[in-house]
C-alpha cells in the first residue's frame, strides 16, 4: 500500500489530499508538510488519535501537541479570548513561524494532553497543509519526528522516525525554514478599556520556545510587552 504522495504530481496530490482527509476522518496519522519543518498530524477533537500521535513519537501527555488552522476566525472558535497583542501578532506574522498559546475555550470538548487549560494555535504559511486543515477542521500537529530527534525537514525525514505508524505521507520537499516555530505564552495578557474606550494591557509575553520568528521581529510589533531575554 502506498503511503508516500508526491505532491509536486498533480494526480498523487489529488490521491494523497483525499486518502489523508480520510484518515484524519478514521483517527489516524498523517504527515504533512508545513512551512517551518514537517508535520504529524492528528484530528484535534478525537482523544484517542492524539494519544495515537503522542504514542508514534513516544512522547507523554505531559507535551502537549500545537493546533493548526486557517486563521484568526477559527483560532477565536478555540479560545477563551485573543488579546489585543495577539491579534497585532497574528496580523502581521500569520501564516507564518508563530505558535501562540492561549486559555483554551473551556466549553470544548476535546483532550490534547495535560494543557492546563491552554492550547497552542499556529496558522502555517503553506498551501497544501492549509487546504487540508481548510477540509478536516484544526488539526493537532507536532513535528514529525521521535521525542529527542531533530525535526524531519523532508518526508523521507519524516517516514524514517515513523513508518507505519502513519497513514499518509504528503511529501512537498524540503521544509522552506528548516526550522521550528518560535513559541509564544500569551496566557498572562489583560486586556482592559477605560470610559472612552482606550486600552490598557496588563501582563507579559514569555517565549516558551526560541524558533524560526526572531524575538526582535515580535518586539517590533508588541514592544516591551516581551518578556526581555534571561541573561
Amino acid at each position: 500500500m502506498q503511503r508516500i504522495f508526491d505532491c509536486s504530481v498533480d494526480t498523487e496530490l489529488l490521491t494523497g489530499m483525499r486518502l489523508a482527509k480520510v484518515a484524519l476522518g478514521r483517527t489516524e496519522l498523517v504527515v504533512l508538510p508545513t512551512d517551518t519543518v514537517y508535520g504529524i498530524a492528528a484530528n484535534a477533537f478525537s482523544p484517542e488519535a492524539v494519544q495515537a500521535l503522542l504514542d508514534a513519537k513516544g512522547r507523554g501527555r505531559q507535551s502537549p501537541p500545537p493546533v493548526l488552522v486557517t486563521g484568526l476566525n477559527q483560532a477565536r472558535a478555540l479560545v477563551d479570548s485573543i488579546p489585543d497583542a495577539a491579534i497585532k501578532l497574528a496580523e502581521t506574522f500569520w501564516p507564518g513561524a508563530l505558535t501562540m498559546i492561549f486559555k483554551a475555550q473551556p466549553s470544548i470538548d476535546w483532550d490534547l494532553g495535560e494543557t492546563r487549560g491552554t492550547v497552542a494555535l499556529r496558522v502555517p504559511d503553506h498551501k497544501i497543509a492549509l487546504a487540508l486543515i481548510e477540509e478536516t477542521g484544526p488539526l493537532a500537529v507536532s513535528s514529525a519526528n521521535l521525542t529527542g530527534q531533530p525535526a524531519a525537514i523532508t518526508c523521507q525525514q519524516a517516514f524514517d522516525y515513523l513508518q507505519e505508524s502513519v497513514a499518509v505521507y504528503l511529501d512537498s520537499g524540503s521544509s522552506p525554514k528548516g526550522e521550528a516555530s518560535t513559541i509564544l505564552d500569551m496566557t498572562n495578557l489583560v486586556d482592559s478599556y477605560d470610559s472612552d474606550g482606550n486600552l490598557t494591557t496588563t501582563g507579559s509575553v514569555k517565549v516558551i520556545r526560541r524558533g524560526a520568528l526572531s524575538e526582535a521581529k515580535i518586539r517590533s510589533v508588541i514592544g516591551d510587552l516581551l518578556e526581555a531575554k534571561a541573561e
